[in-house]
């Protein structure tokens, strides 16, 4: 639980700390003077891929709750992190690793997309279950503030009468 959490609160320091480890490691490694042209789009996408992604997993309810990422969330975002890392190193694979951060930023966003929809999804049926346990059993539905609610009795036929008033009577 202690590494989940951790990877928790890494996940938006990280939206900080992996771009600004770009320009550094671009400054000690890097030898082209495209590269700061690159730099200067780069370095605001991988923020805000970052930020956004690190803000959808934390938008599930069981994530906020526990304040704890899934393993799986570990395991994805890791090893995505670890991309951008190595890409930051600008050696003879720097460009591999670019596109593999860069895949990795594409699957890490449809991951976490994907997740929030799913654990939503279960949240809806798990609560559907329960009204519909609730309706077989016969329990009395429990409205916003807590008391029971009855149904709406028929109370057979119904007349309806519409009253029709002209303008000028209504403004006076």
């Amino acid at each position: 639980m202690l590494i989940r959490r951790g990877f928790y609160r890494w996940q938006f320091a990280a939206a900080i700390v992996l771009p600004i480890w770009l320009l550094i490691g671009y400054a000690i490694f890097g030898s082209s003077g495209w590269g700061v042209v690159g730099l200067m789009f780069v370095t605001p996408i991988a923020f805000i891929t970052l930020g956004v992604v690190a803000l959808l997993v934390a938008a599930r309810p069981d994530v906020r709750r526990d304040k704890a990422v899934a393993w799986s969330d570990v395991a994805v975002l890791g090893v995505w992190h670890l991309l951008i890392v190595a890409a930051g190193l600008y050696g003879p694979t720097g460009i591999t690793f670019a596109i593999l951060a860069m895949v990795g930023a594409i699957a890490a966003f449809w991951y976490a997309v994907w997740r929030l929809l799913r654990d939503g999804a279960r949240r809806v049926r798990a609560t559907m279950d329960e009204y519909e346990r609730l309706v077989a059993e016969g329990a009395p539905a429990r409205g916003v503030d807590g008391r029971s609610t009855r149904p709406a009795e028929d109370a057979g036929e119904v007349i309806v009468i519409r009253e029709e008033r002209r303008w000028e009577e209504r403004r006076g």
